[in-house]
């Protein structure tokens, strides 16, 4: 995920945090099932790509968490 802003706004509005929780459940739901899928998978290839899919989605998802973590407010 790359967010980038000149600047980076005070606050996290409505809309935003919307955005955000929608871009975090599909993060999750796709890490839940990379991760699922890895369980069952026998091909070691097909196991790598899923293992490689969960470290992005999971990596998404901290972004997330960070940016809700400082309330839209630069460090």
């Amino acid at each position: 995920m790359n967010i980038k802003y000149e600047n980076v706004p005070d606050m996290i509005s409505g809309k935003d945090l919307d955005y955000l929780t929608d871009i975090f459940n599909w993060n999750y739901g796709s890490y839940k099932s990379a991760i699922d899928h890895m369980s069952i998978a026998n091909a070691e290839d097909v196991c790598k790509i899923l293992d490689k899919a969960s470290t992005l989605f999971n990596n998404n998802m901290q972004d997330i968490l960070d940016i809700l973590e400082r309330g839209g407010c630069s460090e």
